[in-house]
């Protein structure tokens, strides 16, 4: 623990303390400013249908590709009759 000899000692280390925290809550405020932004802009609608669509032409041009390449054909299922 630190022992203090003035006022001026105690005066100075308060005033480095308040600014400290002051400092500190502003970084608080831009992180929170910051996230409000990052997650207005990752669930706006237009981004949604966006993301949506674009995993959809996404994964079937993959399974076209794939198709092309190996040549697999989907199985039809067959009924049988007793």
């Amino acid at each position: 623990m630190k022992r203090y000899t003035t006022f001026e000692e105690i005066d100075r280390d308060l005033k480095y303390l308040r600014l400290k925290l002051q400092i500190d809550l502003e970084e608080v405020k831009l992180g929170l400013t910051q996230s409000r932004e990052t997650i207005s802009e990752t669930f706006s609608p237009i981004n949604l249908i966006a993301n949506t669509f674009g995993a959809i032409i996404k994964r079937a041009f993959v399974l076209k590709v794939v198709d092309k390449l190996i040549g697999i054909k989907p199985v039809k299922k067959k009924e049988y009759n007793d």
